[in-house]
């Protein structure tokens, strides 16, 4: 992946609980970071970020994202990643109101819209999920602040392209990538959205 310049490492976090599906956590991460300099972007679908947050900063994450329906004290959990040293971001699910991150805009780095049900690699694309997109980059507009709109799940060169004229400027893209022929013609087509 450095190789082909791609910006950033996502690494999905799961345990179980806040989805239906556990993957890797804090000692892959150590070891991922061992051996890139790249930014690593942690996603954590868990049910209790707050209390891991200080360890995923220490095991390396520069950017950690939680999900607003997963956390009760946002605004805490915001000012802990940010003392830990990493940047904030608060994810949200297609089915949640874009408007529940409203309130934290000016204290995150990222909003991550879900544009599948978190939890498995591999799903379509949820095309309604673009009015969040818009929503949220109208609002980061009208309040000018300088705030990144990602967009997770079903991302690929075609949806891309939907996504990034919606107001996304970040892309996680997974099976897309890790699936293509040539990983580089992948990523550059996902660079031209």
């Amino acid at each position: 992946m450095e190789s082909i310049s791609i910006d950033m490492l996502h690494f999905d976090v799961m345990d179980g609980i806040f989805v239906n599906n556990i993957t890797y956590g804090i000692p892959i991460l150590e070891q991922v970071r061992k051996c890139t300099d790249m930014v690593l972007d942690v996603h954590l679908m868990i049910t209790d970020p707050s209390r891991y947050v200080k360890r995923f900063a220490e095991a390396g994450a520069d950017i950690i994202s939680f999900h607003i329906e997963s956390e009760k004290d946002i605004k805490g959990t915001i000012d802990m990643i940010r003392s830990a040293g990493a940047k904030p971001a608060i994810a949200v699910k297609p089915l949640t109101p874009i408007e529940t991150v409203y309130p934290y805009l000016e204290d995150v780095y990222m909003i991550l819209v879900m544009t599948v049900e978190p939890g498995f690699g591999g799903q379509s694309f949820i095309p309604e999920t673009m009015s969040k997109v818009e929503a949220v980059r109208r609002m980061i507009s009208e309040k000018d602040l300088d705030i990144r709109v990602q967009v997770d799940g079903g991302i690929n060169a075609e949806t891309a392209k939907t996504a990034a004229s919606a107001g996304a400027d970040v892309l996680v893209s997974g099976s897309y990538l890790f699936k293509a022929e040539s990983m580089e013609e992948a990523a550059g087509k996902l660079r031209k959205a």
